[in-house]
């Protein structure tokens, strides 16, 4: 009985090369060589079907070196992966394609699901779909939302945000709004909190009381009006602003504007409250225990205009809590962001605010609660 020939990896693999490039078939190559004809038609399925053809008898330590630095690059680039963009994981399905796609000239698209934890034909399919009509609506009203925000200089947060597209005729949710102004990294200007500090006050003139006991609301026009004086910082000195507050629609009524705040600066604010006022009854005017305000000339032009003065408590700034909480708002919404060079700057930046930004939305604002009332 004849020996079986062997024949090396090396061998096999230029007659598979000879048989590739030459142009005769392989039965005549095998009989040029001196091997079977369909020896050689089995190398040349088996070198088509395997990338290394004729591995031979290998190392098995080499093999499972070679596996484990496979295994290594495959660790390592998911290390990489989820180091930059893991934090996807916590939101939602369509987050995470979207991610794929943005990084897809990087990394491996299988190796990006399976640490994404979706499937790559669900991002096949997303890939391929067109936007859906939510999706649709919601790059709409983005667009509208980040031109609305830009018009109000960045102030303006959620809720407001839900007012004013309700006033437009939109019929989103605040839960919505809110959640597509999160996902565009939408905001308002935060509150900063402050630590007070007491300081003396003047006592109350005599039979004046705290007439609202922090009841700031008001059922109709016209019946409790709120005010106080703050002080805007400019480069030229302070700026004294005195408004009147009317707590039905927290609408300013009156305002003034001075370098020193004196009484003839709140007489002024409260008259030209006076001049808008439609009815002749009297009206509750809160203030704080501020020398302005328990000055005398300030109490009789109160009388001679049938107001009736309210004041505060010995350090309770929270007794005039609406005054405070709307200069609270202007500074955080306004005079924060800004740097006011003059005294005029500042003046035309306040009146801005007052009677461009905040009264029209108080004016909408009153307007909708009429048509909640009148449709009941």
């Amino acid at each position: 009985m004849s020996k079986r020939k062997q024949y090396s990896p090396e061998f096999k693999r230029e007659a598979v090369e000879l048989a590739r490039r030459s142009g005769t078939s392989c039965r005549q190559i095998a009989q040029e060589i001196g091997v079977a004809p369909s020896l050689l038609n089995r190398w040349v399925r088996e070198a088509r079907a395997a990338e290394k053809p004729f591995p031979g008898t290998g190392n098995p330590r080499d093999e499972e070196l070679a596996r484990l630095k496979r295994e290594l690059a495959r660790v390592t680039k998911e290390r990489d992966f989820l180091k930059r963009r893991g934090s996807v994981l916590c939101q939602g399905i369509i987050e995470r394609y979207s991610v794929i796609q943005r990084c897809r000239n990087e990394y491996p698209v299988r190796l990006m699901c399976r640490c994404l934890k979706v499937s790559a034909s669900g991002y096949y399919d997303w890939q391929d779909r067109e936007p859906s009509p939510r999706a649709q609506d919601n790059a709409r009203l983005i667009k509208r939302i980040r031109e609305i925000h830009e018009d109000s200089r960045g102030a303006i947060g959620a809720p407001r945000m839900h007012e004013d597209l309700l006033f437009e005729g939109e019929t989103a949710s605040l839960n919505r709004v809110a959640r597509l102004m999160a996902a565009e990294q939408i905001q308002g200007w935060p509150r900063r909190k402050r630590r007070g500090f007491g300081r003396v006050t003047s006592g109350r003139p005599t039979g004046v009381e705290n007439l609202l006991e922090r009841d700031f609301n008001a059922l109709e026009p016209e019946r409790k009006w709120v005010t106080d004086i703050t002080e805007i910082a400019t480069l030229e000195g302070k700026l004294f602003l005195c408004v009147v507050l009317d707590l039905y629609s927290k609408l300013v009524i009156g305002w003034s504007m001075h370098h020193r705040q004196d009484r003839q600066m709140v007489i002024r604010a409260v008259e030209m409250a006076i001049w808008q006022r439609q009815g002749n009854w009297s009206v509750i005017l809160h203030s704080d225990r501020g020398s302005q305000f328990t000055s005398v000339d300030y109490q009789r032009f109160l009388s001679r205009n049938t107001l009736v003065c309210s004041m505060s408590a010995v350090g309770h700034c929270g007794d005039n809590a609406a005054c405070e909480g709307f200069f609270g708002q202007l500074k955080r919404e306004r005079v924060a962001h800004q740097s006011y060079r003059t005294l005029d700057e500042a003046r035309a930046d306040l009146f801005d605010y007052i009677e461009r930004f905040h009264n029209p939305r108080m004016r909408r604002r009153v307007a909708q609660q009429d048509l909640k009332f009148s449709a009941l």
